[in-house]
């Protein structure tokens, strides 16, 4: 009995009931969605619920994996994410491909799945691992070690990026990006490699950002695409492209400005919007609630991030530490480029809403991301000290 008592009492709560917030909002926001606004099925909605209950169920299976038995399947899940993403390469949806220019989707039947999505927690459990066991290796820091770890994480980071990219999946090359960012940055690498990199890095961005404004035809030589120019092009000034590509920007943005403090109401509005329910579902909780329920789920959004990053700082395992670091950097950056891409500050990526925007696959990587960070909450032996080797 008493067992079973402390057993309860490890379980994370507070995260439980964030997440269960994000659930509330998300179905209230899916159903005005699909059901007020696009009048349509109820099938978008009770498909989201089913989601949830399956990543539920999914977090309580590995919750009861501790940090010792998530460490020795890592090699097998991250190899598991390359044969899928190496298998949609051939095997996508055609279909899905021709409208949204990414080879990213299985489909099966009414059932579609999107492999990169659980990728990303592949490679934040492998560059967790890769770091925890280096920095056990080398305690004593040089930049010669440090140069090391960093060629360690490019290439276990490669076949992934090189994979997704060959998808033509922007959004999920830039959340590797984030992933692989925030765990080099807590990783102890000496800040006398970093700041050149992220320099380097920033001033590659700039260059792409320059070439795609005024040298286009140099960026399609290497392979880029006339509809990320266009992306760019309504990113930069919305209204006055409005016919060639930012239609869904301006009227994300406009349905927002209309919402004004309060809303027009749930389910309520009068801006055509495409895929609202997916990439741009900011739009409808900020047209519906107006400028309180936005901020009051941005929020949100922060108390799940400082519960996780309480939890990263609370255990002193190394491993646990680091995968906290990647899942908190994933879903960071989906909130700030999902919500930024529907005021108009970023440009359209296909990034979603974490744990609201319609999509099973990317809903089952947040949820796969939580039961990681509540299992290290759960099995106390990792907040003292034991290392995983």
């Amino acid at each position: 009995m008493r067992q079973k008592v402390k057993e309860i009492t490890r379980i994370d709560y507070g995260i439980i009931l964030t997440v269960f917030i994000l659930f509330v909002i998300s179905v209230l926001t899916l159903y005005a969605t699909t059901v007020l606004i696009n009048e349509g099925s109820l099938q978008s909605t009770v498909m989201h619920i089913v989601w949830y209950i399956l990543g539920s169920v999914v977090i309580a299976i590995i919750m009861q994996f501790d940090a010792k038995q998530i460490w020795k399947l890592v090699p097998f899940i991250y190899v598991g994410a390359i044969i899928l993403l190496v298998a949609v390469l051939f095997f996508y949806d055609k279909t899905t491909a021709a409208t949204f220019g990414a080879r990213s989707w299985f489909r099966f039947g009414t059932f579609s799945f999107q492999p990169a999505e659980i990728s990303k927690i592949a490679l934040i459990l492998m560059l967790a691992r890769v770091v925890t066991n280096h920095n056990v290796t080398y305690r004593e820091r040089t930049l010669r070690t440090d140069g090391q770890l960093l060629l360690k994480i490019f290439l276990w980071t490669l076949p992934m990026s090189v994979l997704v990219i060959l998808e033509n999946d922007l959004g999920t090359t830039l959340v590797i990006l984030a992933i692989v960012s925030g765990i080099i940055l807590m990783s102890g690498i000496s800040s006398k490699i970093l700041l050149p990199l992220f320099l380097g890095v920033f001033l590659f961005g700039a260059l792409i950002l320059y070439l795609a404004v005024y040298h286009r035809h140099i960026l399609m030589f290497f392979g880029f695409k006339p509809y990320q120019f266009t992306r760019i092009d309504a990113w930069l000034d919305p209204f006055s492209h409005a016919a060639q590509g930012s239609y869904q920007v301006r009227n994300a943005i406009l349905a927002i400005a209309t919402g004004g403090v309060l809303g027009k109401g749930i389910g309520i509005s009068q801006v055509h919007i495409p895929i609202r329910e997916s990439d741009m579902i900011f739009s409808t909780i900020g047209e519906n609630t107006g400028f309180l329920g936005a901020v009051f789920l941005i929020f949100i959004y922060f108390t799940l991030i400082y519960q996780m990053v309480r939890t990263c700082f609370e255990t002193k395992n190394e491993f646990y530490t680091y995968i906290s670091v990647g899942v908190i950097s994933m879903i960071m950056f989906h909130v700030f480029e999902n919500i930024g891409m529907n005021i108009g500050l970023l440009p359209l990526t296909g990034i979603p809403l974490p744990f609201i925007s319609q999509g099973g696959s990317a809903l089952l990587g947040n949820m796969i991301g939580v039961g990681l960070i509540m299992s290290m909450r759960y099995h106390t032996k990792s907040y003292y000290g034991i290392h995983i080797i």
